[in-house]
């Protein structure tokens, strides 16, 4: 038995009678809050370059999936599923979204592709055709992601799209994430200042960005290669 089978078999021998009390009770929903510390704890081993912790918390995070895994094949969500189930979905997708490594002599042809950048516009178009009852690109955006993370995807799918055009040059000179770090330092201080909250503000404009990106789609027809702007009157 691998070690990965070993550890979905202890996952599932916690949650099983005479078990774990704590691990029986848990839920999809109570275990969220562990989900997301582990990311990001997984985040700040990663940043600090230390392997023995980022091998670790790689542990704490994959945990999480198999948790969820062994929940689900119980039926909490509807039609059980299990990590199996979890993993051929994965394989599948990944299969599906690398024609140019996977697919056959025309699919390489068609979709080859040589930088990243060049993965990545196909990438959109596999999704696109994976999720065909997606209107606008903002679909599918988790609402609940950090208001600055949230603000740089929904930019930047906009700008991919054509329809928020991307500025040639920085609105506010920066060279540097140094630099870049340093300004939003002094913008959160600021806003404590005059008694603000920079998260709540930076997601409520970028809620209100949302607005107008998905209304220039309705105006102009939603077409991932449509050119427009969104606020040139602002």
């Amino acid at each position: 038995m691998s070690e990965l089978e070993q550890l979905i078999e202890t996952a599932h021998q916690l949650r099983a009678p005479g078990g774990c009390a704590w691990d029986a009770e848990q839920t999809h929903e109570s275990l969220v809050q562990y989900l997301l510390e582990e990311t990001h704890e997984l985040i700040e081993a990663i940043e600090a370059g230390s392997r023995d912790e980022v091998l670790e918390e790689l542990g704490d995070v994959l945990y999480q999936v198999v948790f969820h895994s062994d929940l689900a094949s119980t039926g909490t969500l509807g039609e059980p599923f299990d990590i199996e189930d979890v993993s051929k979905k994965m394989r599948e997708k990944m299969i599906s979204r690398h024609p140019h490594v996977f697919g056959d002599a025309d699919q390489q042809s068609k979709y080859a592709a040589n930088t990243g950048d060049e993965v990545m516009q196909n990438w959109d178009e596999h999704k696109k055709r994976e999720k065909p009852e997606r209107q606008s690109v903002l679909d599918g955006v988790p609402q609940s992601m950090p208001a600055l993370a949230l603000a740089n995807k929904v930019m930047a799918k906009a700008e991919k799209a054509g329809i928020l055009e991307k500025a040639e040059s920085p609105a506010i000179p920066m060279e540097t994430e140094d630099d870049l770090g340093k300004m939003l330092l002094a913008v959160v201080s600021s806003a404590r200042t005059a008694g603000l909250d920079p998260e709540r503000a930076l997601r409520e404009a970028t809620r209100e960005l949302q607005v107008e990106i998905r209304q220039a789609e309705i105006d102009e027809g939603f077409d991932a290669g449509i050119v427009g702007k969104v606020g040139d009157d602002e």
